[in-house]
């Protein structure tokens, strides 16, 4: 069986008495895009940290193509591309003359740097502008040739940290279609962390979603979606939430009941035969409840996220812990 090209088992890194990831277990194979989720300050920017090398685990292993992070950094480093959340771009430079800084920082020759130069001009769209300072850069401008700087010498696993935070929806489409041309064609190993759902939804074969430091749940899109049920009915209601929770758990086909705050979700096993008894049990609840809004739709990310840690993620992202500290202290 081929070596899983990312393994962490009991991973765990504190900052202080602050434990910030606690014990995370996961296997990426070769060629795979794994697709890392979580909120601001569950862990994920840290466990990808470690991974890269750039800080150390304070409790079990990881290895990244082969070799231990902490006992073979050197050689972890010269296997992976890194493109982080910040991009430390100088301005005075032009993309090129970074890119070829970038090439003797690796030891490629001259020649060999400019073929790879040749290669990433076709794979990343910069066109004229790696003539350019990159003071003139636009931000996905920036976003491509950090992209770029990490593929100079052609890594077996590509790290990702947020590559699209802050970008508008076309340049992280651009971005999207640059990682699977990269996977697609190069066969890279993918390990991308997100906030964005819809992109892990759209790039990742299989997401791990990270929670408190801890991965809550594992599978492919698809398979995480089906894990809550095949549809949705969702009551937006006035009064206490907890009265359409009680209301639903005996209907027929309601296989689990989730609340937050406001909203009331019914994960159904057939959801138009559900809609309609669930809107009978809600008006006989009682106790002042009003429903002011009913729909049926099928399950997303974020409703697995809401079953899994009990919030949506976009309700989640002012939290801070770790995540945070390991920037300052790396």
């Amino acid at each position: 069986m081929t070596e899983p090209e990312i393994q962490a088992q009991g991973l765990k890194r504190s900052f202080g008495t602050t434990l910030a990831v606690d014990g995370v277990d996961l296997s990426v194979a070769r060629g795979e895009i794994y697709g890392f989720l979580g909120p601001n300050g569950a862990g994920k920017s840290t466990v990808t940290r470690v991974l890269c090398t750039l800080i150390s685990p304070t409790g079990g292993r990881a290895t990244v193509a082969g070799y231990d992070v902490e006992t073979d950094a050197d050689k972890v480093r010269l296997r992976i591309g890194v493109a982080l959340q910040e991009a430390a771009l100088d301005p005075k430079q032009t993309g090129l003359e970074m890119l070829r800084l970038q090439g003797r920082f690796y030891g490629l020759s001259k020649a060999d740097t400019e073929r790879r130069l040749a290669d990433l001009r076709e794979l990343i769209d910069i066109g004229s502008a790696l003539e350019d300072r990159v003071s003139t850069y636009s931000g996905g401008m920036k976003r491509r040739l950090d992209l770029a700087l990490a593929l100079v010498h052609n890594p077996r696993v590509l790290f990702l940290d947020e590559p699209t935070t802050g970008l508008d929806p076309t340049s992280r489409a651009r971005v999207w279609d640059e990682v699977r041309r990269l996977n697609t064609e190069l066969g890279m190993t993918v390990f991308l962390t997100t906030q964005y759902l819809e992109e892990a939804d759209e790039l990742a074969d299989r997401v791990g979603i990270i929670d408190h430091g801890r991965i809550v749940a594992e599978g492919t899109p698809d398979e995480l979606k089906r894990s809550i049920g095949t549809d949705l009915v969702i009551a937006v209601v006035d009064g206490d939430p907890e009265i359409a929770r009680t209301a639903l758990l005996p209907v027929a086909g309601v296989e689990r009941v989730d609340v937050n705050g406001n909203e009331v979700t019914a994960a159904v096993s057939n959801g138009p035969e559900a809609i309609s008894p669930v809107a009978i049990a809600l008006a006989g609840a009682g106790g002042g409840l009003r429903v002011r809004e009913l729909s049926l739709r099928t399950p997303t990310l974020d409703d697995v996220f809401l079953s899994v840690t009990g919030a949506r993620l976009a309700d989640r992202e002012s939290g801070t812990d770790g995540d945070e500290q390991a920037e300052v202290e790396s």
